[in-house]
């Protein structure tokens, strides 16, 4: 055990100071990292404040909330009817099969149907952005 780690009373391991094989010389969130011998690392801060992360969330976003905006409506509207319209959700549609069975098996094939959009969606508009992005953050670093 380390004299730092033994001084505090904690396990953890000794500060990089105190280690010559490892230094890291950490700047302000919004800077860059750099260890020795390294390239210049960008920060997550600085990513996140780049016009392009910020796009790429808005369009994100553009698409998740109205997609949850409109599955919770229909799960709601699934759970409301089922609690105050027992008569309409018991009725028979063929067999054994009633309009809740239905709405029940609904949401899961909107969930499925969910999903598929959004991959699609994604491919097309999220993907290629963030593999853009990704580029040009490594790039930077080589």
């Amino acid at each position: 055990m380390s004299d730092v780690a033994h001084s505090t009373g904690s396990n953890a391991p000794a500060p990089d100071s105190a280690r010559p094989e490892s230094r890291l010389e950490v700047t302000a969130m919004s800077e860059t990292r750099r260890a020795d011998g390294d390239p210049e690392l960008t920060t997550y801060r600085d990513v996140q404040l780049s016009p392009d992360f910020s796009e790429l969330r808005r369009r994100f976003r553009r698409f998740v909330f109205p997609m949850t905006g409109l599955f919770l409506a229909w799960y709601f509207l699934y759970v409301l009817l089922a609690a105050y319209a027992p008569d309409f959700m018991s009725h028979k549609v063929a067999g054994n099969i009633n309009v809740a069975l239905l709405f029940g098996l609904g949401q899961f094939v909107s969930t499925f149907a969910i999903t598929m959009i959004y991959v699609r969606w994604a491919d097309k508009e999220i993907d290629p952005a963030a593999e853009k992005m990704r580029h040009l953050i490594e790039g930077e670093l080589q």
